[in-house]
């Protein structure tokens, strides 16, 4: 399950707005909000997956430990994106 912090974190990996992850994972941005919020919003799991899918689908892995939770974003290989030199 995606939480909250995940989602916003994933975003400021991406450099993403709301906006832009909502239109993404085709979810409104009042339901990308409560997903978001740490109100305790209900937020259904459909919103939840759907978000969960577009930012895996840009590279964002969802890390679960007995420590705490994070994100990463994967490198696609392309040396030119990373600033890497092949």
């Amino acid at each position: 399950m995606i939480t909250a912090r995940q989602s916003r974190a994933a975003r400021a990996l991406l450099g993403w707005k709301q906006e832009t992850l909502a239109d993404t994972a085709q979810v409104s941005l009042t339901a990308l909000r409560r997903l978001e919020s740490e109100n305790g919003l209900r937020v259904y799991e459909s919103t939840r997956d759907q978000v969960r899918r577009a930012l895996e689908g840009n590279g964002i892995v969802f890390l679960t430990t007995d420590k705490g939770e994070g994100v990463m974003i994967m490198d696609n290989g392309n040396p030119a994106d990373t600033g890497k030199r092949p």
